[in-house]
């Protein structure tokens, strides 16, 4: 791990607050008409459109939502997951990544702000994420430690009625990608904490692993608040998921685990974990979440080179 770097705050920084468009411009709007009531005024936002069939940009324009730019990715950037492209236009000290099927509290910037301006190694914080739909329920306190048996990692708070319970500033092991603020200075010092290659599922827990191997720390900030929706992009039970969970899981697994910790993840996974998602896909006859679950897979093995001694010695670099 690298020592930690001390990076200086401004007293009123500009932030950057980044948020995904693709083809929902009317939810994209909802997001937007929530910051109207933000009590913390230097920021800027940066609706990022990657590639959606009906250009955004003039109903948004309409909207004259306040600080507000569209950018449009180009073929090599077009990527749900590569936020890199839009962080680099971005003139803020700190760069909010917020989904855009969520709504902004009006006290969230000041809060998510206010413990870097007294430590100065945080370089990431996430504030509490309760439904939309069903207020009181939390659906983000914090990440527990990634079981390395298991490959997962678990949300505290998740699916608890909220009664204070987790209103405690605490320092967590991963920040919520969906709400996500980070210390600008952190990224352009270590330009590779931004992940590229996690589409969808683990890809906080892979910019979280990165955050703390350079030494910062990830905060956990109930005092900020902020409201998702349902999520919009796969099903729970879709094949979807389970092709970008197995493949992101193992993927995971093979850049941050040690070469003992990857061996019994891989043991477990290969003599229990295989044969029993076979079983239970076979048996509830979905063959196409079998197909996407094998495919996974094969996307990772295919990617790790062996060593005479049959142990992936470059798993923890090729993606």
């Amino acid at each position: 791990m690298q020592g930690r770097q001390y990076i200086p705050v401004k007293a009123t920084p500009l932030i950057s607050i980044i948020t995904l468009n693709w083809n929902q411009t009317d939810i994209t709007c909802q997001f937007l008409e929530s910051t109207r009531n933000l009590n913390y005024k230097n920021y800027e936002i940066l609706v990022c459109d990657i590639g959606s069939a009906v250009d955004p940009t003039p109903q948004i324009s309409r909207g004259n939502y306040p600080n507000t730019r569209v950018l449009k990715a180009d073929a090599y950037s077009r990527s749900a997951n590569d936020i890199s492209w839009a962080v680099a236009q971005a003139k803020g000290d700190f760069i909010l990544l917020i989904n855009n099927n969520t709504v902004v509290t009006e006290n969230v910037l000041d809060d998510l702000l206010s413990p870097f301006l007294s430590d100065d190694f945080l370089g990431a914080a996430s504030p509490k994420i309760r439904s939309f739909h069903r207020p009181s329920i939390i659906q983000y306190a914090g990440y527990k430690r990634t079981n390395i048996i298991t490959g997962r990692n678990s949300i505290i708070g998740e699916e608890k009625e909220d009664k204070g319970q987790f209103d405690k500033p605490t320092y967590t092991h991963g920040a919520y990608s969906g709400a996500m603020m980070l210390k600008k200075s952190m990224i352009e010092q270590n330009n590779d904490v931004l992940v590229q290659n996690f589409f969808i599922y683990f890809d906080d827990s892979e910019v979280s692993a990165r955050i703390l191997k350079k030494g910062y720390k990830i905060l956990y900030q109930p005092k900020a608040v902020v409201y998702s929706k349902d999520a919009m992009i796969t099903d729970q039970k879709s094949a979807i998921k389970v092709y970008y969970s197995t493949r992101n899981r193992i993927l995971f697994m093979r850049k941050n685990a040690s070469a003992v910790q990857l061996f019994v993840f891989l043991t477990v996974f290969i003599f229990l974990g295989i044969p029993v998602t076979t079983l239970k896909f076979l048996i509830k006859r979905q063959f196409t979440h079998l197909q996407s679950f094998f495919k996974a897979i094969y996307w990772n093995f295919k990617r790790m080179r062996f060593t005479w001694k049959g142990w992936p010695y470059n798993a923890r670099h090729t993606a």
